[in-house]
């Protein structure tokens, strides 16, 4: 019996993805495409959910099932990030307008990734008090304890972890194994890997223009290659967030969602105000935020759903060049950056929020403007080397109440309302991404300010 309601959710599933791709074929925008998926999966993963329950064993087998198109969907992006991370550095290397002004998109670039992190602590920071959270108030069950148990490995390798040796372990000793993602900082250290070679082009530029404009057309062709993969995978968006969408809504615990409610409409406080500051920065740089909010929603849905900031890379690239303008130069430089540098979400508000909770536990005034301030610097210092990838913000936790001296089992006591938290800080990442390759585009003057009001180039991908 339970094998038929599976086949029968499976052949809804199919249905709706038939649905969806009628629309593609009748040239429905992107836009409306990926949105009517996200609502349809809400509606899927309810309708699941109360029928059949979050742990009974047709959910598990449906998700299952559905998890070939929603994670694998993921999974293709994420198969594309880490050739795209070092094809884009090393391209942008070879434009001419970013060589010119390389060490001021990178200032810029990271500056405004690092300075908006410390805003988004404060505003953490701000929404932990307001609230009144407090970290003595959570118990822990079955699932918190072996949570807390899973964490004993990564408390150890960051408990000690000074500053300087986290910076040593940005250094790649060996690019091949990091193209692999196989450190939490790898996503860094190719960036790292990718720049010297961007440099040593310059180099050799100057020197012997043969070689230089051979590898240039080289690196070219790879990007122009790369980028049409990326197109390719971004095609099946709307399936990929229906998909993902059903599972989040099927298998959310909402009895412990509505038991540590208070944190979760805290958290999601400090997320809208801090996407509240971004659009009031974009307002600062004299264009429209609600031209920005219009064409970011695709990319800040998928990032929502997905929960990884390094999948969501791709788009995240393709609708800065694309929707709004940002030069290849700026959008390839600032885009991989972002995602081990100044995350908002993960490597901001949520460590700041934590410590902020655990404080008392440590016989610490969270309220003491001494105390804030250094947790807004540690969280600005600790952002470096965050992995864009769900687990992130788990890490940057770890890396920021470690070095505060303050406890770290809070990490584990918040399981249940995570991945719900999770989707909104990934948003809010890939939005800082976003607005920090504009801003940075429109210093440096290479924003095409046409392409950015165009509302006819809303969609990243034709259909």
């Amino acid at each position: 019996m339970n094998t038929l309601l599976v086949i029968i959710n499976i052949i809804i599933l199919f249905a709706l993805v038939a649905l969806l791709y009628s629309m593609q074929k009748k040239h429905v925008s992107f836009s409306k495409r990926v949105f009517t998926g996200l609502g349809l999966g809400i509606v899927l993963g309810i309708v699941i959910h109360l029928i059949y329950g979050t742990a009974s064993d047709v959910t598990t087998k449906t998700i299952d099932w559905f998890s070939i198109v929603g994670s694998g969907y993921v999974k293709l992006l994420q198969m594309i990030v880490m050739p795209l991370v070092f094809i884009s550095i090393v391209g942008a290397f070879t434009k001419v307008q970013l060589s010119k002004n390389l060490g001021k998109i990178s200032f810029l670039g990271i500056g405004i990734l690092l300075v908006t992190t410390g805003i988004a602590a404060a505003i953490g920071i701000g929404s932990a008090l307001g609230f009144g959270l407090d970290g003595i108030e959570l118990t822990a069950g079955d699932a918190e304890n072996a949570r807390n148990e899973a964490l004993t490995e990564n408390i150890t390798m960051v408990q000690d972890l000074t500053i300087p040796q986290q910076i040593l372990s940005f250094i790649p000793s060996n690019p091949f194994a990091d193209l692999t993602g196989s450190r939490p900082t790898s996503t860094i250290a190719v960036v790292i890997f990718a720049s010297f070679i961007g440099m040593a082009y310059l180099g050799v530029k100057r020197k012997k223009p043969e070689e230089a404009d051979l590898f240039a057309k080289i690196i070219n062709a790879l990007y122009a290659i790369t980028m049409r993969i990326v197109t390719l995978i971004l095609r099946l968006t709307p399936y990929g967030v229906l998909a993902l969408m059903t599972k989040v809504t099927a298998t959310s615990d909402y009895a412990a969602i509505a038991k540590l409610g208070k944190f979760v409409i805290a958290s999601y406080v400090a997320i809208i105000l801090m996407f509240i500051v971004q659009l009031l920065l974009i307002s600062l740089a004299k264009l429209s935020p609600v031209t920005y909010v219009k064409k970011a929603l695709p990319t800040l849905t998928f990032a929502f759903t997905s929960r990884s900031s390094a999948g969501s890379l791709p788009i995240n690239i393709k609708t800065q060049t694309d929707s709004f303008g940002v030069s290849e130069g700026v959008a390839n430089f600032v885009g991989p950056f972002s995602l081990s540098i100044g995350q908002n979400g993960c490597a901001g508000i949520y460590p700041a929020m934590l410590a902020v909770m655990v404080a008392p536990t440590a016989g610490i005034d969270p309220f003491d403007p001494k105390f804030i301030l250094t947790v807004i610097a540690v969280v600005v210092i600790s952002s470096f080397g965050v992995a864009g990838v769900g687990g992130g913000a788990t890490f940057a936790s770890l890396i920021v109440l470690s070095v505060l001296n303050l406890p770290v089992a809070i990490v584990g006591l918040l399981i249940s309302v995570e991945p719900l938290i999770d989707m909104g800080r990934t948003a809010l990442n890939v939005s800082g991404s976003m607005t920090s390759g504009i801003l940075t585009s429109k210093i440096t003057g290479d924003l095409n300010k046409e392409v950015y009001n165009d509302h006819s180039k809303q969609d990243i991908v034709e259909v």
